[in-house]
């Protein structure tokens, strides 16, 4: 196939993206205006359209006792925003769980929570607010709330799983890595043997400190570490007043090494370990509530397909490196744990 037949190719594949794009836009809002719906009709169809964080939460039950599933999925962090045009729910999306949350605690057919943890944590901050949030809903609604570690809960899945009343892992859950990090790249001799040399204007000499391109001061050193040891400092007092463990009994544990599932319950940081199956029986006869609720994927017909269109495009070496930079460190105080091979 000559490179012009297969430009010509490539443009009636957009073509053909593009006219259903349009067909579907002008079907929904056609059968919208049919029934003279109002602007709030009109925000309405452009919802179902990209789809909304919120929108997610429109099942919730309310005629019905249940116990509400709040999955933690993947890297805690702030919400990317990709549940609106070009994807739907993110595997984590910090926004929805906060709102989440804020719903069950106004909700009187909610009896309890169920936080269902496969991650590695995250960022300091967004673990902090939604432990913050789980506290709130207790203290306001006085319901129990059970921990659920399936395959990995490190580092800011065990902090946030401090809120629980109880603590359960799976037999084979990885977890621990209670700590602190802040990860940043020197990459002053590389660009040095390329020829690059990273000029920045500041205010003052630390103003720059974690600039990839040149190294750190001892000052600056000592300034990273300091941050690092005040938030260490809480994280261990989360644990142990979730664990009902002294500080100094926690931090033999907190070194940042993981755990299996055996040795964190022989060392006091889970109650028991069970199978999935096992635990939602144990809740439900707990609870005396057979229901459980889960929110539904927020993404519209729109977000699904520019999410599966940009999923399938491939990277340019530009877009890789800026990958490859993000995971090697961003200077951002993480209660994480990092994947081996990562």
């Amino acid at each position: 196939m000559t490179k012009k037949q297969t430009n010509g190719l490539i443009v009636a594949a957009v073509i053909f993206v593009v006219v259903g794009i349009i067909s579907v836009v002008s079907n929904v809002l056609a059968s919208r205006v049919a029934k003279k719906e109002t602007e709030t009709g009109l925000s309405s169809v452009m919802e179902e359209l990209y789809g909304s964080s919120f929108s997610a939460l429109s099942d919730m039950p309310v005629t019905r006792d249940f116990i509400a599933v709040v999955p933690i999925e993947g890297t805690i962090q702030a919400s990317t925003g990709t549940s609106g045009l070009y994807g739907a729910l993110d595997s984590y999306n910090h926004e929805l769980l906060i709102e989440y949350v804020n719903r069950l605690i106004e909700s009187d057919c909610n009896k309890g929570i169920i936080l269902r943890l496969d991650t590695p944590g995250g960022t300091v901050y967004e673990a902090d607010e939604l432990y913050l949030k789980l506290m709130e809903y207790k203290e306001k609604t006085g319901r129990p709330i059970w921990a659920y570690m399936e395959s990995t809960c490190c580092s800011g899945g065990v902090y946030i799983a401090s809120a629980a009343d109880e603590e359960i892992a799976n037999r084979i859950t990885t977890t621990g890595s209670i700590g602190v990090i802040i990860s940043t790249y020197d990459m002053s001799g590389l660009y040095e043997k390329l020829g690059i040399k990273q000029v920045n204007i500041v205010s003052a000499k630390n103003k720059d400190m974690g600039s990839s391109g040149k190294p750190m001061t001892e000052e600056q050193l000592a300034i990273y570490q300091g941050v690092v040891d005040e938030y260490y400092e809480r994280f261990v007092e989360i644990v142990a007043q979730g664990r009902d463990m002294s500080v100094e009994d926690v931090k033999k544990l907190a070194d940042g090494r993981i755990y299996t599932s055996t040795q964190a319950l022989d060392n006091g940081l889970i109650d028991d370990i069970m199978t999935a199956d096992e635990f939602d029986s144990y809740v439900r006869v707990t609870s005396g509530v057979d229901s459980f609720y889960e929110p539904k994927s927020s993404g519209g017909y729109l977000a699904g397909l520019f999410g599966s269109l940009s999923s399938a495009k491939e990277k340019s070496e530009a877009e890789v490196l800026v990958d490859l930079m993000n995971q090697l460190g961003s200077g951002v105080p993480m209660y994480y744990a990092e994947p081996v091979g990562k």
